[in-house]
């Protein structure tokens, strides 16, 4: 059986939902950026990817209509090039990059691109809809519906999380980014991407000034993510392939996603 690789990857900066850069940024547009940088830096003819999977938290308004497809012809793709956009809420991106393993594994593909990217400013400009619920559902299984703050409330209850062991936790991974941040740990995955921001201000009325070549980005310290705008790309392929035309990989491909504990091995 073959095995998949990383050949190359690509990924904007972060930056924050409604006051970063991003915030007037459509979604095809940061898609786009980092799937034609991925296939440009593993070497290829844009012609050669045989699919762009994309995940999306929320593929709404500036990130739905199929993101994924959006992205590949923003990027400059050929239309014969297809795209699917998966939705598994935040692990959704990890998900492609699986999926996109297993269609490289089984023979069905060759070159993949796969990924993610949310907008939230633009999802949620404005405030969101409530969803819709179904009768049957909300009678049987409600917390279906339950938001994330109420869900990691009973995971740290339920295995004995305390607020102190997340604070620890948050605290030492944010240092740890900052370090990196520092060492010029990330400069290689990034490609920085032109942007107009919208700046709004006190007295609430709008204006636009324009922010070139963003390079990085980093969160508040705090164990709750941050609502943010951004994507990363990662092209995979048969190994196979990547030795026969003399091409190194970066990575191979990841063991299992979102799979049952009862399933694993």
């Amino acid at each position: 059986m073959p095995d998949a690789v990383i050949v190359s990857t690509a990924r904007t900066p972060i930056g924050k939902a409604f006051r970063g850069a991003f915030n007037m940024t459509h979604g095809a547009v940061l898609g786009g950026h980092v799937v034609k940088h991925a296939v440009e830096r593993a070497g290829l003819e844009p012609g050669e990817v045989e699919d762009v999977v994309m995940g999306c938290a929320m593929p709404e308004r500036a990130t739905g209509q199929n993101i994924a497809r959006l992205s590949a012809i923003r990027a400059g793709l050929p239309v014969t090039v297809s795209g699917v956009t998966v939705n598994r809420f935040c692990s959704s991106g990890l998900q492609t990059i699986a999926f996109a393993a297993q269609r490289i594994m089984t023979g069905e593909a060759d070159v993949l691109v796969a990924g993610g990217l949310e907008s939230i400013s633009l999802l949620q400009e404005g405030g969101r809809p409530p969803p819709v619920k179904e009768e049957w559902l909300e009678a049987h299984k409600p917390e279906i519906w339950m938001p994330m703050i109420e869900t990691a409330d009973i995971v740290a209850e339920r295995y004995g999380v305390s607020r102190q062991a997340q604070d620890e936790y948050s605290l030492e991974s944010q240092r740890r980014t900052a370090a990196a941040q520092q060492a010029g740990r990330f400069a290689d995955e990034i490609v920085p991407l032109p942007t107009t921001k919208k700046v709004v201000r006190m007295d609430r009325r709008a204006s636009t000034s324009s922010t070139k070549g963003v390079v990085s980005g980093s969160g508040p310290l705090s164990n709750v993510s941050v609502r943010s705008n951004g994507s990363l790309a990662v092209l995979q392929r048969q190994d196979s392939c990547v030795i026969a035309r003399g091409k190194r990989s970066i990575g191979r491909r990841p063991q299992g996603s979102c799979r049952h504990p009862s399933r694993r091995s």
